[in-house]
């Protein structure tokens, strides 16, 4: 029997000799800036780890070079601690099933805290270390991507500064509902563009809000294999501050009225505003965190567009799916991505042959916001570029 060890921060109340297992588990988690009792266990994440609780884990689903610690340090992400001990890190519900009586909640994980993974007959299991204890081989993980704590102390599942902005600012319409939104009508002395601390007018039903986002005229998000347009995405360009009501003034006949346009500041700025870009009154923060894990059910599609003006996108940028809601797509879906085999031509015989090679994995996806037919992924990891048209399947 060997002993590997992991390295977390003091046991807080209801983590005392957590598992290894269970805190791998917690360390595959992607989430936004949540509260604990937001980062819910889905039953069949549970149902996993009690049966594999049972045994532990084969020696063959650990990653190859698995250390045998680590201690979590600040800046410490849930899912670059599971990529070091599991080959697959959205598989960390069977971690957790290596020892769930000690780890009752996978998901808080913190700096200072130390895990230990032991191999005993083919399977391994993993625990936190007790006071005292001192693991030998201790590795610190120095991820890659850097990510941030949570509000209770816990580290973050991923990066949060990676989809935080897109979790209120990423907006797919089912109509194009901005056609008809409030817009900028003229902008602080006659600019043809204003940026932060600069004033717009703007006109139209402000609903009484103070707080608004801003956004180009949306844009129609079409599937790539039947052309039908799934949504309209809008395209972010900052905040705005409400400081005057809309009025009216007569006009120098004395009989006319002419309309005086309401008055907003920018407050942020991503891309500057001009003449006829929208606005929408600002929605609750929403950072409720989500788990990674598999489709309950087979699913396949492919990727709509890449956020923002590039062609081809790469590991932490973002992309649009053409799956929503509707099609059992969640946030925390975790999706394999596929790149189709090209077709070529075999010239080897003495009749050339049209050939197609066979289809490659090239990365995988990490689902965060979801719409009705339309849903945005990160991309965890791409071995090729990505483009529009590349497949996604359960991973």
């Amino acid at each position: 029997m060997s002993s590997r060890q992991l390295h977390m921060p003091p046991p807080r109340s209801g983590w005392q000799g957590l598992g290894a297992v269970a805190a791998l588990l917690a360390l595959g988690g992607i989430g936004g800036v949540a509260q604990a009792a937001d980062l819910t266990i889905h039953p069949e994440q549970r149902a996993t780890a009690q049966q594999v609780a049972q045994s532990g884990v084969p020696l063959s689903e650990l990653a190859a070079n698995a250390p045998d610690s680590h201690t979590v340090q600040r800046g410490d992400t849930l899912w670059d601690i599971s990529k070091l001990f599991l080959k697959s890190p959205w598989r960390w519900p069977e971690l957790w099933g290596m020892n769930l009586q000690q780890i009752r909640n996978p998901h808080l994980i913190y700096p200072g805290q130390v895990l230990v993974l032991t191999k005993i007959d083919g399977r391994a299991t993993l625990r936190l270390a007790g006071s005292g204890e001192q693991p030998s081989g201790t590795v610190r993980l120095s991820p890659r991507v850097r990510g941030q704590l949570l509000d209770n102390g816990a580290i973050a599942p991923v990066p949060l500064h990676l989809i935080g902005p897109f979790l209120n600012e990423a907006v797919v319409l089912n109509s194009d509902e901005l056609a008809t939104a409030p817009r900028v009508v003229a902008t602080q002395e006659g600019r043809v563009m204003v940026s932060r601390a600069e004033t717009a007018y703007v006109r139209g039903d402000l609903r009484g809000a103070r707080e608004f986002q801003l956004f180009r005229q949306s844009q129609p998000l079409t599937d790539p294999a039947s052309g039908e347009i799934l949504g309209y995405e809008a395209r972010y360009l900052g905040t705005a501050e409400f400081t005057r009501a809309e009025s009216s003034r007569v006009d120098a006949d004395g009989k006319t009225a002419v309309p005086v346009p309401a008055s907003v500041v920018l407050t942020s700025v991503r891309e500057e505003v001009g003449v006829g870009d929208r606005m929408s009154p600002t929605p609750q923060r929403d950072f409720n965190a989500y788990v990674p894990h598999a489709p309950a059910a087979p699913v396949q599609g492919q990727i709509v567009s890449i956020y923002g003006d590039a062609l081809t996108a790469g590991q932490n940028q973002i992309v649009a799916i053409n799956r929503g809601g509707r099609d059992g797509i969640e946030r925390g879906h975790v999706l394999g991505l596929w790149r189709d085999g090209a077709a070529t031509i075999d010239r080897t015989e003495v009749r050339p042959t049209p050939i197609k090679l066979p289809d490659e994995r090239i990365g995988t996806l990490f689902v965060f916001r979801v719409f009705d037919r339309v849903s945005y992924a990160l991309i965890l990891a791409s071995t090729d570029p990505v483009r529009r048209g590349d497949r996604f399947t359960q991973p």
